[in-house]
């Protein structure tokens, strides 16, 4: 059997059709993700609207020859082009950005008005695929880049990008065909060279939601992962995890003869925040306060709630003259925050000593210091 009698098993017509229904199925997945995953994802709404869009799309040009061609082709180009835009869309709100729809949107309704001149005023099949390549090779390209630039080095947004790079491909390879070889009538021809961009379409176009689904499933992983690690109100670490940070320092510390220093802060007259101005302005003056420390911060360091207004906070490699001069920093930056006068912090400072040193006698040493400091009169640093 030839190779042209391969090529009449191949209808381009029911892959066309085909590649449409897998993007309806895969936007029915991206529509029920939007409905469920937290609000804090973003962007899956326009992931699962642009892939219904490519679903509508799929139909539509299956019906060339059969309804007109503004209908088959002018109106199915740019269903396509609006949907491959929406899931870039959709990938910019996903990182957090925020995007302006319509500018964008009117470069490409543009260039599918001008396709469509080449459809319906003068006739060129050349130059209606050149605008296609033109579009989709921008829109492949940003998408491409967005994912290396904004995304995470794991397994779901190297998917994205290696596929949107290999759409990108397609595409050049779409573009070098179309002179190299004759081009035909329109994108259900049995030619060699459209039977591999139909085949290898609908493949690119369900990879392509499935790395959205990936991206959106890793991200709520992480922020589950984060909401367990770290304490709901102020978003330092939470008692456990705080834990765990000192002890793995402290046993670093050990292995390499190496200082550390722990903070142990806790907020003078809290109780009466809270009675005078009630405990909406009590967790107010909690999230300021961690905000303001971790401003603070090296990006090694790592601020903790030991527990009500007692905060901790690891110091890596660090001695104790240096954190004493931390500690202070945060005391006076404290002591000029927007909140009432009596807001201020009593901190304990204490280092590594030796090396059956533990984390427990590393806090008790802290809590002792932050105790006489107290004593002492409050808003103020002490040594242990």
């Amino acid at each position: 059997m030839g190779p042209s009698a391969a090529v009449s098993f191949v209808d381009p017509r029911t892959i066309v059709l085909l590649s449409g229904v897998m993007g309806g199925l895969m936007a029915v997945v991206l529509y029920f993700l939007q409905r469920n995953y937290p609000a804090s994802v973003r962007g899956l709404g326009s992931w699962a609207a642009g892939t219904g869009l490519l679903f509508i799309a799929g139909l539509a040009a299956s019906t060339r020859a059969i309804l007109p061609d503004l209908f088959a082709i002018a109106l199915a180009n740019l269903l396509i082009f609006s949907g491959v835009y929406l899931q870039y869309f959709g990938s910019q709100q996903f990182f957090g950005l925020q995007p302006r729809f319509w500018p964008r949107y009117a470069i490409i309704v543009g260039m599918a008005l001008v396709s469509t001149w080449f459809l319906v005023v003068d006739p060129q099949y050349r130059a209606r695929l050149m605008v296609s390549i033109a579009v989709m090779s921008w829109l492949f390209a940003s998408h491409a880049y967005l994912v290396y630039t904004r995304g995470a080095r794991s397994f779901a947004y190297r998917m994205a990008m290696v596929v949107l790079v290999c759409s990108v491909l397609s595409q050049v390879l779409r573009f070098a065909t179309a002179w190299l070889f004759p081009v035909g009538t329109g994108i259900l021809d049995n030619t060699p060279q459209n039977l591999i961009y139909v085949i290898s379409y609908p493949f690119m176009m369900l990879l392509t939601a499935i790395s959205l689904v990936l991206m959106a499933t890793d991200r709520v992983r992480a922020e589950f992962e984060h909401l367990a690690s770290h304490d709901s109100l102020t978003d330092a670490l939470t008692r456990r995890n705080l834990t765990e940070a000192c002890h793995q320092e402290l046993e670093r510390c050990k292995r390499h003869g190496r200082m550390m220093s722990l903070l142990l802060i806790d907020i003078d007259h809290f109780k009466a925040i809270n009675d005078q101005y009630g405990h909406q302005a009590g967790d107010q003056a909690l999230v300021l306060f961690v905000q303001t420390v971790t401003t603070l911060l090296r990006s090694a360091d790592a601020i903790g709630r030991l527990g009500g207004e007692e905060f901790v906070v690891v110091l890596p490699e660090t001695t104790l003259d240096v954190a004493q001069v931390v500690a202070e920093r945060i005391r006076r930056k404290v002591a000029d925050l927007p909140v009432p006068e009596s807001f201020t912090v009593s901190i304990g400072v204490t280092t590594n000593q030796g090396g059956d040193d533990t984390v427990e006698a590393l806090l008790a040493r802290a809590d002792r210091a932050m105790y006489q400091a107290k004593q002492d009169g409050r808003n103020r640093v002490a040594l242990g």
